[in-house]
């Protein structure tokens, strides 16, 4: 039998260029889209830091980890839309449950 839910992590590492209102916009932006179709458990901000190697010839990132709770269907689209936005450089998205 299929899950109705499960219980999800989201680590995403935005550009270091975006400045404050950037990252603070694209934060509340993913805060929102999770809150419409989710159950929004925690967002920790883990800050400016060094990356281990560079992406995309950046060596610093504003790295954030989302706790959240959703059918198996929304962290494929969220996983799209991290892909596709343009400030964002890394994302992962890990089920708690397996």
């Amino acid at each position: 039998m299929a899950k109705l839910n499960a219980n999800y992590e989201a680590v995403y590492i935005l550009k270091p260029d975006l400045g404050e209102e950037g990252t603070a916009a694209m934060v509340a932006k993913f805060k929102a889209l999770v809150e419409e179709k989710a159950t929004l458990t925690e967002i920790d901000e883990w800050g400016k830091r060094h990356l281990a190697y560079p992406i995309q010839s950046w060596i610093e990132g504003h790295q954030y980890i989302i706790t959240l709770n959703a059918a198996p269907e929304f962290p494929r689209e969220l996983d799209r839309i991290f892909r596709i936005t343009d400030g964002v450089m890394r994302s992962i998205i890990v089920c708690k449950d397996e």
